[in-house]
């Protein structure tokens, strides 16, 4: 009888950067996977997942991603501005529970009393939720973060709320200031500009008019962060193509 031989754990490694490296130059394969995202958008494929029984809007493709980026960069503190039903703020602090950390902060412009009551009935996970509740861009508002995380850029920060260029460009201005060497700054939804125009649901964005342009005129900006293509290049199904970017400096 042969002996099958596993590989090691550096040669699976290795295999798995090849093959992603692989299927993102795979044009097809990538073509048809934005399709069959857009095609599912229809019936809100993206909001079926949930953490702790509430809601996340977001791909569980993106929630490992953001999983594998704590896990190695240990942040002290996440800043998720866009809130929604709480779901990711639970996500992270359970994270934060396991691997350290001290705080996710969660800012919106609207919070409901039920669902403030909902996310502090977690125990210890609702003790690392500081709830801020105010236009992102307002100045109380950024004030109200930057009490909460002081001097530290041991931060994370997932921006997920009103999707227009001007809005998503002056908060990638206000909030890459918290963002230290190796943290990430997450710019969300990055795949609006690849959808159709008229995508599913009415909004005051789209394709020439989203994070994705915000994006690109913050990266002319500043030679401060990059695009982690490593995370791009394994997803396939992805809400932030070319939204995890990477402080350098």
């Amino acid at each position: 009888m042969t002996e099958k031989k596993l590989l090691s754990r550096e040669e699976f490694e290795t295999l798995r950067q090849e093959s992603a490296r692989a299927m993102s130059l795979d044009t097809g394969l990538t073509r048809r996977a934005l399709e069959l995202l857009n095609d599912a958008d229809r019936y809100h494929w993206i909001h079926q997942t949930s953490w702790c029984g509430e809601p996340i809007l977001n791909l569980p493709q993106d929630m490992f991603a953001l999983q594998e980026i704590i896990y190695r960069t240990r942040p002290r503190y996440i800043l998720e501005v866009g809130v929604a039903w709480g779901g990711s703020l639970l996500f992270y602090a359970t994270l934060l529970q396991v691997f350290g950390g001290e705080k996710v902060i969660g800012v919106d412009v609207y919070m409901p009393a039920d669902l403030r009551q909902r996310l502090a009935s977690h125990g210890a996970l609702s003790s690392r939720i500081v709830l801020i509740e105010g236009s992102s861009l307002a100045a109380d508002t950024i004030a109200a973060v930057k009490n909460v995380v002081g001097d530290c850029r041991e931060v994370l920060v997932i921006l997920d709320s009103h999707h227009s260029h001007e809005h998503v460009l002056a908060e990638l201005r206000h909030y890459s200031p918290l963002v230290g060497k190796g943290h990430y700054l997450v710019c969300g939804d990055t795949v609006i500009e690849y959808l159709p125009a008229d995508a599913h649901r009415p909004r005051p964005w789209g394709p020439g008019n989203s994070p994705a342009t915000a994006r690109d005129v913050f990266l002319k900006e500043t030679d401060r962060f990059s695009v982690d293509g490593e995370v791009d290049r394994k997803l396939l199904f992805t809400c932030n193509p070319g939204g995890y970017l990477r402080c350098d400096r």
